[in-house]
């Protein structure tokens, strides 16, 4: 099969590469990829902001594939129906994070284009425990972003708790995708993007948003929540001078720069910051099931699978409205 494939680690592109179809293990399934989303955590593992990736690794979580081959021990899928593949591949199942509904958390897990090989290529292999059906109603690009993009989204928008007016700093992939849930569930939202880019506010009120300015800028409002999209430490605080008493601030990033020091008056009111880690299997049939029902438009731009470190590039550089996605 073809592939790209990360071959030095840190090395900020990924390779062409052939190898074998690989072989399945009891309960796994082997796919045909049909979509894969690109992901701003694949540019972390690309250009080594995540520590020890597998080499050479084949990076991309969010998987859209037809099933080709079943392994023993499956149950629940079948050849020739389509799966999502998402970005936690597998958990213990055992441990005390396990057992509590949190498997997000499993000190054992491992991700999908991370520690396992991914969907930047013409085949994949997947535990068949941690594959989803996805909605008829999308085809196979438009249904790719839902699977890390949508589902983090969604995990860092229940994490806010209760809320009338969001904030959402960085408009991109997750931000366009969640900002459609909260709008369907009549939420006030706010979208902040980098001073100047004009071509994000546009898509912005494109996907309906309440107002859309600066992450500098202060909103017509004060918010009762933010979730913050952006890598960039600096908008913790920044949103946080944005908030009524008891709101809460959520960072949605699996990587962040460092969050300068900020005075205590902005946390006071009992204010909160919070991390969102991966995400659950629950939270993949909650929101999957959810997309089907608003429904959820995903603004993708295509890319052939050669293509890969074009998209790469294009995502690093700001150069997206939306998401970018690999077709095999």
């Amino acid at each position: 099969m073809r592939a790209m494939a990360l071959t030095r680690p840190a090395s900020g592109h990924v390779d062409a590469i052939e190898r074998a179809v690989p072989e399945l293990s009891a309960g796994q399934v082997l796919v045909s990829v049909l979509a894969c989303g690109v992901c701003r955590t694949d540019l972390h593992v690309i250009d080594g902001e995540l520590p020890d990736p597998a080499m050479p690794i084949i990076p991309g979580h969010e998987i859209v594939g037809r099933v080709e081959q079943v392994a023993p021990g499956v149950t629940g899928f079948a050849v020739g129906e389509r799966v999502g593949i998402p970005w936690l591949g597998y958990s213990c199942g055992h441990c005390e994070y396990c057992v509590s509904g949190r498997e997000n958390l499993c000190r054992s897990a491992r991700y999908t284009g991370y520690q396992i090989d991914g969907g930047y290529a013409e085949h994949a292999v997947a535990d068949a425990r941690f594959c989803f059906s996805l909605p008829a109603a999308y085809d196979d690009q438009h249904a790719a972003p839902l699977l890390c993009a949508g589902l983090i989204g969604y995990r860092a928008y229940r994490m806010a708790g209760p809320h009338r007016r969001l904030g959402i700093y960085g408009f991109g992939a997750a931000a366009h995708i969640v900002a459609q849930v909260a709008l369907h569930q009549a939420k006030e939202v706010y979208a902040f993007v980098t001073p100047g880019d004009e071509r994000a506010v546009a898509f912005a009120r494109t996907v309906g948003v309440t107002w859309a300015g600066w992450s500098n800028e202060a909103p017509p409002r004060a918010l009762d929540a933010a979730l913050i999209f952006a890598p960039i430490g600096a908008l913790v605080p920044e949103a946080l001078s944005r908030m009524r008493p008891g709101g809460v601030v959520v960072c949605g990033g699996i990587h962040m720069s460092d969050i300068p020091s900020f005075p205590y008056r902005l946390l006071w009111d009992e204010r909160i910051v919070r991390s969102v880690a991966n995400l659950t299997r629950e939270d993949a049939r909650e929101f999957l099931a959810l997309a089907a029902d608003v429904p959820i438009h995903t603004h993708i731009r295509p890319y052939r699978l050669d293509q890969a470190n074009s998209a790469l590039r294009d995502l690093r550089d700001g150069n997206l409205n939306g998401a970018a996605v690999l077709l095999p």
